[in-house]
């Protein structure tokens, strides 16, 4: 197991440091980051991608919580820039295999967390934490188990997101007699009377690699059901099942009614087309939502409505971002005084509002959230749970680094013997 964390922490570096392409034109958070890597004293630093619409609002606002309660605590806000942590966990990679840890981490709970940084001795154990704040009883136990490996627990959740959203442009759907899509088949319908109008019907912004990946792993949730969705990543089912070929050839359909200019832009440039009604759907996770309301002042169900994607009503693809505390910190009361304002009702209020996240606690308070809000916490609370794959839940990152770059090539060459035989051999490595 050591041997194959050494491997996935090399990799990581390797793919990380080549990868390039931000989301963001943030410069100065890039700047901090850097001052970051060279610890001066005892200073908290908090080492996260959030430097987009909505994201980084409530990371601010949960640092300012932190800091009225601890005045005397030296916060570093070391956000880089880059969609999905595309940059940062390249510079994450290379200062934790220098053993420069930053003080605390985004990482997405699962395989992300559990076979990467758990699984490479990296971590500290926060059984003692979670015991002193109660906190036991107040996250879903199968959250507490994505944050878990061999009996205990190495992360905080800070929020939920839903992965499995279609967005779409209220007006565009009102204007052309539209309903939102429950099926595939009703979404092809609706595509084409959209394309007919001049209409995109289905926008895509996969400049940087994961986007793409992020609807493909919808279609497979869509056409495979929740159960035989999880059991790709765990070998059980193969990738060259009947079933993930109709996945693969739904995905092709899919992919001839998206924006031509696709992968020249990034996740908000996409969101905007259909914010603009030049695209009428998108399908991404929501903190589309955060950037709609506060990036661009839409109002939610007036200007942009949102249902689950095609055929996975019912489903919930969850995307948890969470916080741990690496070996070897110079402060670790500190990070635990920090994961403690994180965990409680207070943060994950202060923080989620502005993400466009919803709370990992189940006892946060709804008057606090809008109405689609409400529901996902509603939903998520019923719905069958679905690792993402796109974003490090279902599994390890060298695994998912090789799904983007065939997702990728896929979306040029549309080759469906090809790409399904590519993500057999990956998976056959995985098991390896």
């Amino acid at each position: 197991m050591r041997k194959k964390a050494s491997a996935w922490l090399a990799l990581a570096l390797g793919v990380g440091m080549a990868l390039s392409g931000c989301s963001s034109s943030n410069s100065s958070s890039s700047d901090d980051a850097k001052q970051g890597s060279q610890k001066a004293g005892e200073k908290l630093e908090i080492f996260s991608w959030w430097t987009g619409a909505g994201e980084e609002d409530g990371l601010k606002a949960l640092i300012k919580l932190f800091q009225e309660k601890y005045p005397d605590i030296e916060v570093e806000n070391a956000a880089v820039a880059g969609g999905a942590g595309t940059n940062a966990k390249a510079v994450l990679a290379s200062r934790m295999q220098g053993n420069d840890p930053p003080s605390t981490f985004q990482v997405h709970g699962g395989a992300e967390l559990n076979e990467g940084w758990v699984a490479a001795g990296k971590m500290e154990p926060l059984n003692d934490l979670y015991e002193k704040e109660g906190w036991m009883d107040k996250f879903p136990k199968a959250l507490i188990d994505m944050v878990s490996k061999d009996g205990n627990i190495y992360s905080v959740p800070v929020n939920i997101h839903r992965g499995n959203v279609l967005w779409y442009n209220k007006k565009v759907f009102a204007d052309n007699g539209l309903q939102p899509p429950k099926t595939f088949d009703e979404f092809f319908q609706v595509a084409d009377k959209l394309k007919a109008k001049g209409i995109t019907p289905l926008a895509l912004g996969d400049k940087e690699p994961w986007a793409a990946t992020h609807l493909f792993e919808n279609v497979l949730l869509g056409t495979l059901g929740t159960e035989n969705y999880k059991k790709l990543w765990t070998g059980e089912l193969s990738f060259n099942d009947p079933q993930v070929k109709q996945a693969v050839e739904t995905f092709k359909k899919m992919l001839g009614y998206i924006n031509e200019d696709h992968s020249s832009r990034n996740w908000q440039d996409a969101a905007q087309l259909v914010a603009e009604g030049k695209a009428a759907m998108y399908v991404m996770g929501d903190w589309v939502k955060g950037y709609f309301v506060n990036d661009l002042k839409l109002k939610v169900n007036q200007d942009f409505g949102y249902v689950p994607v095609p055929n996975t009503e019912g489903k919930f693809m969850v995307i948890t971002d969470t916080f741990g505390l690496p070996k070897g910190v110079k402060n670790p009361d500190d990070v635990k005084k920090f994961l403690s304002v994180l965990g409680s009702v207070e943060g994950q209020d202060a923080f989620n509002p502005l993400k466009g996240s919803i709370p990992a606690r189940i006892d946060a308070d709804p008057s606090k959230y809008d109405e689609y809000g409400k529901q996902t916490m509603q939903d998520f609370k019923t719905a069958e749970l679905a690792p993402s794959l796109a974003h490090g839940s279902a599994a390890p990152e060298g695994f998912v680094t090789k799904v983007n770059q065939a997702v990728n090539i896929f979306v040029t060459q549309k080759d469906v013997k090809t790409f399904i035989d590519t993500l057999a051999s990956a998976a056959a490595e995985l098991k390896k």
